[in-house]
This record gives C-alpha cells, structure tokens and sequence, in this order.
C-alpha cells in the first residue's frame, strides 16, 4: 500500500492551528523591542565610533605639538605638516585656544632653531593658527610674540631665502623696503637679482598689496604718489610671476585711489596703457606658452581696470551659498587666504566665522544632509540646464563670428 501522504501543520485543511496566545504577544512585544533596542544601539555605537574617531585626531595633534620641539628636524618637520594640513582642513578653535601658548612657543622656537625649510612650514603655521583664532586678541598676542622673530629674519640678507620669503607674510611693515629695490635706478639700470629673492620680492609686493585694502584715504594717496610712477617698472622683470603680480597691484592701486578720488588723473596714463596692452597681446617666442597665456588673461582685465575702472567678477560656490569676488581689493584678500587654507578654502568659507566676517557672509549656515539632498537636483534636470547653456552658447557665438566671404578681383 502507498504510504499516506504527511500533511504538514502549516496551511494543510487537517492541520492543527494554535490560537494566538498571550504568550505569542509577548513574544511579539518582545522582537519590536529587541528590534527598537538594536537600532538604539546601532545609533549609541554610531556615536561612540565617531567620538573615538574625534579622540584618536585629537591625541595625534597633541603627539605632533610634542613632536614640534623634538631633537630631529625631520621630526619636527614631520609635525609641523600635520599641524598644518590638521589646521587647514578643520576647524579646532576650542583645541587650539586651550594650547595656544603651547603651539606659539613651538613656532617661535621652529622659527629660531630651525633652517630653510622648517622656518618655512613654521610661518606658515603661525598665519594659520591666526585664521583659526580669528580676529580677536588670541591672534594678535599670538602676532606680538612672533612679530620681532619674524623682523629679525626678514631683514637677516644671511638668512635662508626661503625662510624670508615665507615670513613676509606675518611681518607688515617690511614690505617695501624689500620689493623696491627691483625698481629701475636713477641712472636707468636695473638690478639684476637670482630667481629665489626676485620670488622673495613678489612675495613682498603682494602683501603690500594685501596691506593696501585697509589703508586710509589719506595714506591712500600718498602711496599712489610714491609708487604709481614706479610700479609700471616692475611689468619689464624677467620672471612672469612678478610681471603679473606687479600688475594686479597696479590695477588695486587704481581702484583705491578711484574710490578716494574719482577725479584721480594720473599723467602716465597713456604709457602705461599701451604697456599693459602689449602683456595682454604679448606673442614673444622665447617665452613659454604656458606663461603667456596667463600673463595675457591677467593684463587683459588689468587693462580694463585702469582704462574703465571695470573688474571681471568671479563667483565662488561653496557648500549651498555663493561668494561672489566683484573688485580687486576682494579678490587680493581672497588669494592670501586660498594661499594658506589650499583646498580646505571652501571649507573654511563654510565654517570658519573669522573668513565669512572678513567676506562678510554672516554666520556659518546650519544644514542636514537631507535639506543637502533635496536642495540638488536631479542629474536630468542638470542634463537639461547644460544643454540648454551649449545651446545658447553656441548661438551667442556664431552670431560674432567672422564669415568668410569669397572677394572677386576688380
């Protein structure tokens, strides 16, 4: 005979069904609590994760401040990297305000013990411990301390290059003195000096340059004066960062004295043009291309600015906001941050109150990743704004462009 056929529990007419029992309930209540407690503790361990993560950066800061004092250069160069890229990326205001004297002291002894290369990387740690404790007195008795340090180097001709060159940048008052001595002699010579202190001058000139978008009407005018009739010398240097620095200062200088004087009329107005348009048109074989396609984008609007008063604006997009550089004076202060911060630039527009009040873009904007998400749009939605842009783009061009027509003989 066939064997009967096993007829399971589950879903079979014959089977036997329990009813639900109180105990079945508990069981229930049981897994949505175990459930709930294990998201709980996904989210506790999500959040012990991250503060060991924030412990662990932390201790390695401190390692590397003790390391900014050790016997080995390498060593100290090695912590002084840190320090910077740590500063550069993040804000530490809290960490750093509670080490303040600890971190100045490492960089005073960095900057007196150290060669070349560490003085360097000390400086430049200074200027970045002053961006992270903002406008306030830390950063000012912070500059105080360093300040004759950085004089004593500066004016040392024995000193490092590259040591000078980095400390320009927290030493104000010896700006001129340094890239003057490019200017074109009374008898009509000009100075010839080695491509690291010419890097050395244009380091010089540029913040001077940043010293000039606080100086007064007054002092305004007397700089103009000083230096208007001489700055143009410096367009004839060698080396094509100096020539474009030299220009960048000169259409600043301009927007200054314009915004104090709009009747400023200078007399070498038409020489100086026609010195800038050649830079904009420059077609010299025995420069790089590279050189001259920038110094020719440079002079183009350095030329606009001194014949129209016109600066070519840039918008900076950062996060979910917008900076947009209108005028010369924003756009040198904006480069002598980007020359510290690096990539972290538009990180720190984000977060760091110090650079917004300087851009004036008020307090930090608080926003969630989810408000991030539904602020973006779509990737056809992008699609379709660039392909409407080209469109346009495309139009707006052949409409300039020249039509070649066959001319007949007469």
């Amino acid at each position: 005979m066939p064997r009967a056929k096993k007829r399971s529990g589950r879903g079979g007419q014959q089977g036997n069904v329990q009813p639900f029992s109180d105990e079945d309930a508990s069981i229930e209540t049981l897994s949505h609590c175990s459930s709930l407690s294990e998201r709980t503790s996904a989210a506790e361990e999500a959040g012990e994760t991250e503060e060991m993560a924030q412990e662990d950066f932390q201790y390695k800061l401190k390692v590397y401040i003790d390391s900014t004092v050790d016997k080995s250069a390498k060593t100290r160069q090695v912590a002084l990297d840190g320090l910077k890229t740590a500063m550069a990326t993040k804000i530490l205001y809290e960490f750093i305000s509670e080490r303040r004297m600890t971190i100045t002291d490492s960089i005073e002894r960095c900057l007196k013990k150290g060669k070349g290369v560490e003085q360097c990387a000390a400086a430049s740690l200074a200027c970045l411990l002053c961006i992270q404790l903002g406008s306030g007195i830390e950063s000012e008795e912070v500059f105080k301390t360093l300040k004759p340090v950085f004089k004593t180097i500066l004016n040392d001709g024995a000193a490092n290059t590259q040591a000078r060159q980095a400390d320009v940048y927290a030493t104000m008052e010896s700006f001129e003195s340094l890239f003057t001595h490019l200017y074109v002699r009374e008898d009509g010579s000009r100075p010839s000096v080695n491509p690291q202190t010419t890097q050395l001058h244009t380091n010089a000139l540029l913040s001077w340059a940043l010293l000039l978008t606080i100086c007064t009407g007054s002092h305004i005018r007397v700089i103009a004066q000083k230096h208007l009739s001489k700055l143009p010398h410096l367009l004839e240097n060698d080396d094509v960062t100096m020539r474009i620095a030299a220009g960048e200062t000169i259409a600043l200088l301009f927007e200054l004295i314009r915004d104090v004087d709009p009747e400023f009329d200078y007399d070498g107005w038409e020489p100086l043009c026609e010195k800038l348009n050649a830079l904009a048109t420059d077609c010299n074989k025995h420069r790089a291309k590279t050189d001259k396609r920038k110094q020719r984008s440079v002079f183009r609007d350095v030329l606009k600015a001194v014949e129209e008063g016109d600066f070519q604006s840039e918008t900076i997009r950062f996060g979910t906001e917008r900076m947009v550089i209108d005028s010369w004076v924003r756009k040198r202060t904006y480069d002598a941050f980007r020359e510290f911060v690096g990539s972290g630039m538009n990180y720190h527009l984000q977060a760091n109150e110090f650079i917004r009040d300087v851009f004036e873009l008020g307090p930090p904007m608080l926003i969630d990743s989810a408000a991030l998400k539904a602020m973006k749009s779509s990737r056809l939605e992008r699609h379709l704004y660039n392909a409407a842009a080209f469109k346009a783009r495309t139009k707006a061009r052949n409409k300039f462009r020249d039509k070649r027509v066959d001319v007949g003989e007469f």
